[in-house]
């Protein structure tokens, strides 16, 4: 399947749905924006993991499986909100309206994004679900990049944040983002290792605290550049699954464990997989502890109560 071509071949504007790249946070419903439940709940077709539409089924955003009213037979491009497609389900809402859920999987964006845009074109609201935050290592830049490839600058496309891992567990463990951070993944699929290094090495010199992603992926090694630029007494925090309580499915649970950079490698029972970030502090990041546990604090700019 390709793009469409010329204008003439397209239909009005106002026959087109919208694509919309939903980020929904870890997962759960408590932990989504009410404007991507929104969008969620009310789309022509969601495409959406199995992990995630078993999220979005535990408070209705999504329909349960017993609300499957139809089987995909003939899918394809065209197909309308009570006709299945390929792998799809049509699932039919509390309110008497329809919904096709359409299988996301790693393996098959191509493909769903191609048929994201055919069923936009046939005038359907499409919510592409995206774990954390789309533009955060999401799937948003793969949809721009499909629409370029195949010609799709008539397709209407609006990203719907969402909460990305670094957020959520810093929130849980208190304020070590308030000052001047940033993100690094360690996935090198698209790109090399000395570029990650480069990234890491520029981050620790520059003072950033850094977030680090896909971190079963050479964190050990990227431990180890962090540890040439920075001192092995900062604080570092690995979590796993920031957001999901006890479903989390890296270790069974959501876990955070606060360690120093010069240990961080001694933890490699809490490094679980791609639900696992890791934060690596700065020289002014401070290990701050009440009656209900410990916090990390990253002061602004290292500001005290007076400065206020």
């Amino acid at each position: 399947m390709t793009g469409h071509g010329a204008d003439d071949e397209r239909p009005e504007r106002d026959n087109l749905g919208t694509l919309y790249v939903v980020g929904i946070g870890p997962g759960l419903p408590h932990a989504m924006t009410q404007r991507a439940k929104d969008v969620v709940e009310t789309a022509d077709c969601v495409i959406a993991s199995n992990l995630y539409q078993e999220f979005l089924r535990r408070d209705g955003t999504l329909p349960s499986e017993d609300a499957e009213v139809e089987t995909a037979t003939d899918g394809g491009a065209g197909a309308t909100p009570d006709a299945a497609t390929e792998e799809g389900t049509v699932l039919e809402r509390p309110n008497g309206t329809r919904q096709t859920l359409v299988r996301s999987s790693m393996g098959r964006q191509i493909e769903l994004a191609r048929e994201a845009f055919e069923r936009v074109r046939d005038g359907q609201d499409v919510a592409h679900v995206s774990g954390g935050d789309p533009n955060v290592y999401g799937k948003s830049d793969l949809l721009y990049l499909m629409a370029e490839e195949e010609g799709a600058d008539d397709i209407p496309i609006e990203i719907v944040p969402g909460v990305t891992a670094a957020l959520g567990g810093a929130a849980n463990l208190g304020a070590p983002l308030s000052n001047d951070f940033c993100t690094i993944s360690l996935s090198d699929k698209w790109r090399g290792w000395d570029e990650i290094e480069e990234k890491l090495r520029a981050a620790a010199i520059s003072g950033f605290v850094v977030v680090l992603y896909n971190c079963w992926r050479d964190y050990e090694r990227a431990i180890g550049v962090l540890r040439e630029e920075r001192s092995d007494d900062v604080p570092v925090a690995i979590f796993n699954d920031a957001g999901r309580g006890a479903a989390g499915r890296n270790l069974e649970d959501e876990t955070h464990t606060i360690t120093t950079l010069g240990a961080a490698t001694e933890h490699d029972e809490k490094v679980g997989g791609m639900g696992t970030s890791i934060l690596v502090g700065t020289a002014e990041t401070h290990v701050w502890e009440n009656d209900h546990g410990k916090h990390l604090v990253t002061p602004r700019g290292g500001r005290d109560v007076d400065d206020f």
